[in-house]
């Protein structure tokens, strides 16, 4: 394989594993009585990967015992298993909506040239590998994020603590606000500390649906600008500075504490106030923590007599849920007068400025009735909550 050609962007969030001669030594169904081992090398990939922050799933034309049985003979919990006689593309799809992240953010290996052949057509963006290639992979830069954080050691438990937690929601009766109070939703937003740090660029650099910088650096706002790149001194930079906020977001409930799940900087200019970086762990989605932040948001730059708060937003295909909760919340992009600037205003909406390259920048005024906040909300100048 062309490591050139096989390049990514960012790192690889789950590798999805056929088991056939690929995580076991042999053929589930030719086995008989005594089913194949595991391979020992990929085997020793798992808990490396794992150690990171890497999820591992299953996807396989077998039965569902093989997955209990690849379960047991590698003596790892799979965040996923796709068990079944369905195309391959097809699995994999299921499984990166199973876990709440892009299908770009998964890698694939399997010993057969033509499954791979396929999952590389129908889903360019996945990364396919053989299993001579993943025995290589922790070396990858693809599968070295740059720093590791103890949510991302613990990202496995938590994936299990979400599918706990869909199997209840599933067997609520109530609305989705009563079934996140009966299971002891806390969401706390505070402002960020040199502890938070690492976290926060982790955040930033893993995160993609609810980002609303696409990963990069934002060129305008607070901090050195976007060719420094969104790394831990920029962050620490953040926070040194007079005329902004980094804030952080927690989650928890009785499945689990998810730990940091989000965070955003916010610039503080006279009566407008910008919110430059804004980003949420896909696993918060449904939660109700990206909607509790928005209106704190608001709520807070009214508390302090600002008249508008603006976000900018990079759109991109997958940031689409962001910009859903933006428009949910009462954000909107202005339109520009004049029919000359009619397709500006669409450039703009769509994700181009002025430019033709910049944000779209999503307003809301701040002056109108502001939005409520779930009691189990605690956040800087809420009742409860910490002083502003």
């Amino acid at each position: 394989m062309s490591r050139e050609v096989q390049a990514r962007e960012g790192t690889v969030k789950c590798v999805v594993w056929d088991i056939d001669n690929t995580l076991l030594m042999g053929i589930y169904l030719e086995a008989g009585d005594q089913p194949p081992q595991a391979d020992p090398v990929l085997a020793a990939v798992l808990p490396k990967l794992g150690e990171r922050g890497i999820l591992h799933a299953l996807a396989s034309k077998n039965p569902p015992e093989a997955a209990a049985h690849t379960a047991r003979a590698t003596g790892w919990r799979f965040a996923a298993a796709e068990c079944g006689w369905d195309r391959k593309p097809d699995a994999l799809a299921r499984i990166a909506a199973t876990l709440g992240i892009a299908v770009d953010a998964l890698a694939f290996v399997d010993d057969d040239p033509y499954e791979r052949a396929e999952v590389g057509f129908a889903l360019p963006g996945v990364l396919v590998l053989s299993p001579e290639e993943a025995a290589e992979a922790p070396g990858w830069p693809e599968f070295s994020p740059p720093v590791i954080t103890p949510e991302a050691r613990r990202r496995a438990e938590m994936y299990a603590e979400r599918q706990r937690r869909q199997v209840a929601e599933r067997s609520f009766g109530g609305t989705r606000e009563e079934f996140l109070e009966s299971v002891g939703t806390r969401v706390t937003i505070a402002a960020g500390t040199a502890a938070d740090v690492p976290r926060l660029h982790e955040l930033a650099a893993r995160t993609r649906q609810f980002n609303s910088a696409a990963g990069r650096a934002p060129a305008t706002g607070p901090g050195p600008g976007a060719d420094a790149g969104m790394t831990q001194d920029w962050f620490r930079g953040l926070l040194a500075a007079a005329d902004c906020d980094v804030v952080t977001v927690r989650l928890r409930d009785t499945f689990g504490d998810d730990g940091m799940v989000g965070g955003c900087v916010v610039a503080r200019e006279g009566e407008t106030w910008t919110v430059p970086l804004l980003m949420m762990s896909c696993r918060a989605m449904g939660r109700g923590v990206i909607d509790a932040l928005l209106a704190w948001l608001v709520r807070q730059a009214a508390r302090a007599g600002a008249r508008r708060l603006r976000v900018p937003c990079l759109a991109n295909s997958r940031n689409v849920p962001l910009r859903l909760a933006l428009a949910a919340a009462g954000f909107r992009v202005p339109e520009v007068a004049g029919a000359g600037d009619r397709g500006l205003a669409r450039r703009s909406r769509d994700g181009g400025g002025a430019n033709g390259g910049g944000p779209a920048v999503y307003q809301r005024d701040v002056g109108t009735a502001l939005p409520d906040l779930p009691d189990w909300v605690q956040a800087p100048g809420e009742r409860g909550g910490d002083a502003a």
